[in-house]
């Protein structure tokens, strides 16, 4: 596979013109480049400074076959390609001189492209995040239902939905969303563009939230879903996860999908009872640039 198949572009929008029929022709594999180039194209070029994120297609025979993007902030985002694929992807990005802090991906094309920058620019890669992908089949309320009912959130509600995002990510060990919450800067947190919605007791009091992305190619992402830890075991995440589903599907969405963490047995048997189902694996790995080489 030459380099030359690959066509890079700083345009958003004529990346997008290019290379949206891709996108959305799979729109539930394809969430986080959906949603993330997504905020990217509305954030604008100028949100981020001098740096400017970097798009590319993977044509053939006139159509698109695959793609990456790596934002401002480095993360690396592909759609799945094969290993000869990532590699000469790896090949072609370290001649440029680029320096992702981070790759994203299905499980297979992660660690391949690990491997392969490892190769190219001996940057040593570490494994932050796996997950399950799940798409939503038939939704399928649990029961019993618990007391209560869900709320889309409010302006009033802010405070409480910012600490709960950030026991959320101390619970899963997100410590970059938890230095942006710290910092004041929700907006540029993974969070900041989500839609909340709380399952509230009869008497009012909040107990669960879940929140989704707004529909991008026909796609909503559900994310994330937190119960405090003394409110678990209730069924409010379920009930709560079934409301943001619900709307979703009302809204239009075609491909409602959600990550979950695999070494966590009951969320990921809770999702499947209320008619989610496993897609793929994905997988994440940090690259460490400049550490000593052994010999």
């Amino acid at each position: 596979m030459l380099p030359d198949d690959w066509h890079l572009t700083q345009d958003v929008d004529d990346f997008l013109a290019r290379a949206g029929d891709f996108l959305r022709s799979r729109p539930a594999l394809h969430n986080t480049p959906l949603t993330d180039i997504e905020k990217l194209r509305i954030r604008g070029a100028d949100a981020h400074g001098p740096v400017t994120a970097i798009f590319g297609r993977l044509e053939s025979g006139g159509e698109v076959h695959a793609i990456f993007y790596l934002t401002p902030g480095g993360r690396l985002g592909l759609t799945p390609l094969s290993v000869e694929q990532t590699d000469a992807l790896a090949a072609h990005l370290a001649v440029l001189g680029h320096s992702p802090a981070n790759v994203i991906a299905d499980h297979d094309t992660a660690g391949a492209f690990a491997a392969s920058w490892q190769r190219h620019t001996s940057a040593a890669p570490v494994l932050f995040w796996r997950t399950h992908l799940y798409r939503l089949g038939t939704l399928t309320p649990p029961q019993p239902r618990p007391e209560g009912w869900g709320r889309i959130t409010g302006g009033k509600d802010r405070e409480q939905v910012v600490r709960w995002c950030r026991e959320f990510c101390v619970d899963v060990g997100e410590q970059t969303s938890i230095d942006l919450i710290d910092a004041g800067s929700w907006d540029d947190s993974r969070f900041g563009d989500r839609h909340f919605t709380f399952w509230e007791t009869p008497d009012g009091t909040p107990v669960s939230m879940a929140a989704a992305t707004s529909i991008v190619g026909g796609m909503v992402r559900v994310d994330p879903v937190y119960t405090p830890a003394h409110l678990r075991g209730c069924g409010y995440a379920g009930a709560v996860t079934v409301e943001v589903s619900r709307a979703a599907l009302v809204a239009g969405a075609t491909d409602v999908v959600l990550f979950t963490d695999p070494d966590n047995p009951t969320s990921n048997a809770l999702y499947q009872r209320i008619g989610y189902v496993h897609v793929a694996d994905f997988a994440g790995y940090k690259f460490s640039y400049g550490a000593p080489q052994a010999g």
